[in-house]
């Protein structure tokens, strides 16, 4: 049985890593943007989300057997949060239902679903750490927990299996992405050599000493696909990190080294980069200017909030990952290496100096 591919949010960390696996393994791969990028092997489909009859159009010669859901809409506050992203899942399996093709159905969520939303990030009672599939939900809104529903529902409905993968903060590359610790990183440890400042940790202490897993978008695309073409990874739930542990006062030298500058020790005060690089927007211009740079503007490259919220954790975060294990899903990452990895791309893509 043929496979086909519909990507939500293909122009992003995930959905542009999972286009380029599922390319690579001989899939016919479609992705679905507001603002399409180009990407090998990926046929782009323009359409709106929250506007259903955009959707109806765009989609009406498609017939997709895959649905991989990795995309969100950022709002100000958590119950609007839950209306628009549940709606926007709702609205797209809504448009595909007529065509009766889909057969599984892969959301991407992440830590969130232990942490709670950015209104009450690591704040109450959480779960023990590492995080297990089988702790289930906070009793709290959370707009994950509807975009799950969201699809529960239509399988319940339409007859299609689903997963769920809970990344921990992904590395991957994507410009304008709104969560993307790597390449802000890169281009906070490029400002700090350009401008001679201190390479200096923006985060907590419980982070700092603490150990903590990440997620490279490659391997939740190897993940992806593997929950979605194994019978008994249907209609589960999973985690999805690296699979190594690290304390960020042994991954900061080893970033700050990449780039060829001296990290400086973590001191006890939390110093967030939000409030750091509001104001390095013309000097990221000037850089770019003077290394002849394809990204002049750095709010399109650098999203410091985000960043923030996970190395300014009050409490130490790992992932569990023995349910997909069990299952078979073996695939294994280094976390440094995926930093290095990211850098390298960015550089030959002359995203950095």
């Amino acid at each position: 049985m043929s496979n086909t591919a519909l990507i939500v949010g293909a122009s992003g960390i995930v959905g542009s890593a999972t286009g380029a696996l599922l390319a690579g393994e001989g899939w016919r791969v479609a992705g679905l943007a507001r603002k399409p990028v180009d990407l090998a092997g990926v046929e782009p489909v323009v359409a709106d989300l929250q506007d259903p009859a955009s959707l109806e159009t765009a989609l009406a010669g498609l017939a997709p057997s895959h649905v991989f859901l990795a995309t969100w809409q950022r709002r100000p506050t958590e119950a609007e949060m839950i209306r628009v992203n549940r709606a926007m899942i709702e609205n797209l399996l809504d448009a595909l239902r007529p065509q009766k093709s889909v057969r599984h159905v892969a959301l991407v969520t992440g830590l969130k679903h232990y942490l709670g939303p950015f209104e009450a990030y690591g704040k109450g009672t959480l779960p023990q750490t590492p995080f297990r599939e089988d702790q289930g939900r906070l009793d709290i809104e959370n707009f994950y927990y509807a975009q799950e529903d969201a699809v529960f529902d239509a399988s319940a409905r339409d007859g299609f299996t689903w997963s769920v993968h809970r990344p921990h903060t992904i590395i991957g590359k994507a410009v304008g992405n709104a969560m993307n610790m790597g390449t802000t990183l890169a281009c906070y440890a490029t400002l700090c050599r350009e401008l001679k400042r201190p390479f200096t940790f923006p985060g907590s202490a419980a982070q700092w000493n603490g150990l903590t897993d990440m997620t490279d978008a490659r391997l939740l695309a190897r993940q992806l696909l593997w929950a979605s073409t194994e019978p008994k990874a249907a209609n589960e739930a999973f985690n999805v990190v690296n699979g190594d542990v690290f304390r960020w006062s042994w991954m900061w030298g080893r970033i700050a080294d990449w780039f060829g500058i001296e990290a400086v020790p973590f001191d006890g005060t939390v110093r967030p980069l939000e409030d750091r690089m509001a104001q390095d927007g013309p000097a990221w211009a000037e850089i770019a200017k003077r290394h002849d740079l394809a990204e002049p503007d750095l709010e399109k490259l650098a999203s410091p909030w985000h960043t923030d919220a996970d190395l300014g954790r009050p409490i130490e975060v790992v992932t569990d990952m023995s349910k997909s294990r069990r299952l078979g899903f073996t695939a294994y990452q280094p976390t440094d290496d995926a930093f290095y990895d990211l850098f390298t791309r960015l550089r030959a893509d002359r995203l950095i100096p």
